[in-house]
C-alpha cells in the first residue's frame, strides 16, 4: 500500500489542529508549510506562519506567498472538512483581492468556507487575517475533484 502524500495528524503542540504536510520536502508546498487546520463550524482555519522567505521590499508578505497560501489553503481547508483527499484535486480557478499587507512572524491565517459541493466540483471562498489586523485579502477558489484511475474507460 502506497502512503499518503501528505500527513493530516493532531499538532502535539497546538491541541485542537490538526497538521496538515507534504511528506515530500522538496515540492512547493514545503515554502509554507507547517500548516495547521481547525473546523469550527462552516469555518476551517488554516495556519501559517510567515518567514523572512516570504517577505517583499516592504517587509510584509509578499503577494505570491499570500496567493500560494490561498491556493494550497482551498486545498487542506477541504481535507478538514472530510470532502477531499490528498491528491484528488487540482485548481480551476483563484481569485484574489488585496486589501492589506500581512506581517512577518505573525501567524496568518485563510479562513476558508465551503459553499457548495457537486460531484466533481468544490466551490470555496476565504480572507486572510492577522491577529489585530484589518483584512489582509479575500479569495474565492473552485476545486475540481480527480477522477478516480479507470473511470474514464
Amino acid at each position: 500500500m502506497t502512503e499518503a502524500p501528505f500527513s493530516y495528524d493532531d499538532d502535539p503542540d497546538m491541541p485542537g489542529w490538526k497538521r496538515w504536510q507534504f511528506r515530500d520536502p522538496t515540492r512547493f508546498n514545503s515554502f509554507i508549510e507547517p500548516l495547521l487546520v481547525k473546523v469550527e463550524g462552516p469555518i476551517a482555519r488554516v495556519r501559517m506562519l510567515p518567514r523572512h522567505e516570504h517577505s517583499n521590499m516592504r517587509g510584509d508578505v509578499h503577494g505570491g506567498a499570500l496567493l500560494g497560501f490561498m491556493d494550497v489553503a482551498l486545498f487542506a481547508a477541504a481535507r478538514g472538512f472530510g470532502v477531499l483527499q490528498a491528491g484528488g484535486a487540482v485548481t480551476l480557478d483563484l481569485s484574489a483581492q488585496f486589501i492589506g499587507g500581512g506581517a512577518i512572524g505573525v501567524p496568518l491565517e485563510a479562513h476558508v468556507e465551503l459553499l457548495r459541493e457537486t460531484r466533481n466540483m468544490l466551490f470555496l471562498r476565504g480572507l486572510i487575517v492577522q491577529d489585530a489586523t484589518p483584512t489582509i485579502a479575500s479569495f474565492t477558489g473552485t476545486l475540481r475533484k480527480s477522477t478516480p484511475p479507470g473511470a474514464n474507460q
